[in-house]
């Protein structure tokens, strides 16, 4: 019996972006199936999603796979009723979502990229969670877990993602709040500096070298010097989905390496 025997899981960015690492979302949703949870897989990336569905079909895991551009209400609704019609109900909603997409200091962003990345980072999870809401409160039970990042609380560079990822944590507070009557528990996880394809890629593309730039990201990590990986994310999403985290609702969870903990 596995920790999610029997669950029926969605984990929203189940995808990746291509590279050697596996993505936080991937990771989850295989993390999810191997404790026998089925998983449906959305991404705004099908093939992606495919991918992810196809490593958890070859470990024996169940699953289905739902394309949808997140970024608007009504694809969030019709991802949601995919996702019922498919696993029969939805007692875990995993997250995963967020871009930094033209991203700026305070004096050069753009209202088209602050408007990008507040749609997917915030307006996207709270349109998946209004529609999520209905069945696990008729139920008496669920699990919402969004992802967030340390970027809310501690010092970086780029003012639009640091500010939707804050709104994150607040929304997901008044979510904890409001439906804990309801037996639904709702949880941020606040990941760090990890080596996964969405956090090396785009900056090699960019024009960084890869040596240098893990060696840096490596360096600033205070818990072994050394960045964490998208397992460490997943382990703590399963532990919050599970039973054993059945009393804990309205956490921000980091999950840093003691990056924030260095704060003050």
């Amino acid at each position: 019996m596995g920790r999610l025997s029997e669950k029926k899981a969605v984990v929203v960015g189940a995808g990746q972006t291509p590279g050697d690492t596996i993505g936080n979302g991937r990771a989850t949703a295989i993390r999810f199936a191997q404790e026998g949870a089925t998983v449906a897989c959305v991404d705004i990336n099908r093939a992606s999603a495919e991918e992810t569905l196809a490593m958890i079909e070859a470990e024996g895991g169940r699953g289905l796979v739902v394309e949808a551009d997140v970024s608007r209400e009504a694809a969030c609704e019709k991802a949601i009723a995919e996702c019922e019609a498919g696993l029969g109900q939805i007692d875990i909603l995993h997250n995963n979502i967020g871009i930094g997409r033209g991203d700026r200091g305070v004096t050069s962003m753009t209202e088209s990229a602050w408007q990008a990345i507040f749609d997917t980072n915030v307006k996207a999870v709270m349109f998946l969670c209004k529609h999520a809401l209905p069945g696990m409160r008729a139920r008496g039970s669920g699990v919402i877990t969004n992802i967030s990042s340390v970027a809310a609380i501690c010092a970086v560079g780029l003012v639009a993602y640091k500010s939707s990822k804050a709104a994150l944590n607040a929304y997901t507070h008044a979510l904890a709040t409001a439906n804990a009557r309801y037996g639904i528990r709702a949880n941020v996880i606040m990941p760090g500096l990890m080596e996964t394809p969405m956090a090396i890629e785009g900056n090699v593309a960019a024009g960084a070298d890869r040596e240098t730039l893990i060696a840096q990201r490596n360096a600033r990590v205070p818990l072994g010097g050394r960045m964490g990986t998208a397992w460490d994310v997943a382990n703590a999403a399963l532990f919050l989905a599970s039973d054993e985290a059945r009393f804990i609702t309205g956490v921000n969870l980091p999950v840093d390496g003691g990056q924030s903990a260095q704060i003050g």
